[in-house]
């Protein structure tokens, strides 16, 4: 693994994170935004980890993966809100170089594991929809460990490989990014000197990373949609469709932005759109996933219930 060489001449010590220096009218409602959705997001994150550990009706592969889901939305949009706000709600715009790579890294470790532990989730509803009866089998307690271990340490590399190779570009002292968080794809466009490689390595491996999980995901819900319309009970579809078309929205929250963002050269990346998809990604996907995940089940919802008036019942 290479390391970063923080004593290089080009490097700065800190960087300015420009954001929306240029329209200092959307800062204000901007901060409001991100200092309401950002503890709801922590709450509800927190509460569906909660209640999926001390509810016994949740002690399933199902929520093993969600518990996951949760913990991975609160360290993502931590990873990046706080840093938002501090920006947002003063004059200083700088971050240190070490809290930027922490950022960096941190980011993107998120993101790559939520890419894939999105595609295993949709592999156990393939097999919970389309293989009933061999479940328990299939998705046992130990395969499931497995595949999240591996999901995550998948990530890891992914994210400490990638950032990197992007921290050794030489930055010629430049140390503006014109964006509201430190990211690849920005660094490597305010990277000086040649930087076409690190270019096409980000398009391929986001290919691997984005693409090819996006594929198996919907090959998944393929068979699960042609295995749907076999079942004869309406009541029967109607439980399938409930407990896939959450994680579908999910999906597609997640996907869409990133694929936007990593799925194209960083030089044809338009000035505003990071900032969006940032926001985005880090702020609106945390905040409604846990109201996606349990609003479709009773389950969850009850567990929920309980969990809400075990607090204020021990109060």
């Amino acid at each position: 693994m290479t390391v970063i060489n923080l004593n290089n001449a080009s490097t700065p010590k800190e960087f300015i994170l420009l954001g929306f220096a240029d329209r200092p009218w959307l800062e204000l409602p901007l901060f409001a935004i991100l200092l309401i959705t950002y503890p709801v997001a922590m709450v509800g994150n927190i509460a569906i980890i909660l209640a999926s550990r001390l509810d016994a009706r949740l002690h399933s592969p199902m929520y093993f993966f969600l518990t996951n889901l949760s913990f991975l939305a609160m360290c993502y949009t931590t990873s990046t809100v706080p840093q938002m706000l501090f920006n947002l709600g003063s004059a200083s715009k700088t971050i240190s170089y070490l809290g930027c790579a922490a950022q960096l890294y941190f980011f993107h470790i998120m993101g790559g594991t939520e890419c894939l532990l999105l595609a295993i989730m949709s592999f156990d509803r393939y097999v919970a929809v389309c293989k009933p009866l061999h479940y328990s089998l299939i998705m046992n307690p130990r395969i499931c460990i497995l595949l999240v271990s591996t999901v995550w340490l998948t990530g890891i590399t992914y994210a400490v490989s990638e950032a990197t190779a992007t921290f050794q570009l030489p930055l010629c002292g430049l140390n503006k990014l014109d964006h509201l968080v430190c990211e690849i794809p920005v660094l490597i466009k305010a990277a000086c000197g040649e930087k076409a490689a690190n270019e096409l390595t980000l398009s391929v491996v986001c290919i691997f990373i984005l693409a090819v999980p996006l594929c198996l995901i919907l090959a998944s819900y393929a068979c699960i949609g042609h295995a749907v319309f076999k079942i004869k009970s309406s009541e029967g579809r109607k439980k399938a469709f409930g407990t896939c078309s959450s994680h579908l929205i999910v999906v597609f929250l997640f996907y869409g932005p990133a694929i936007s963002m990593y799925l194209q050269p960083p030089s044809s990346i338009s000035r505003d759109q990071p900032k969006f998809m940032a926001l985005f990604c880090g702020v609106v996907t945390p905040t409604l996933n846990p109201f996606i995940d349990t609003l479709r089940n009773k389950d969850a919802k009850g567990a929920l219930g309980n969990l809400v008036r075990g607090i204020f019942t021990s109060k």
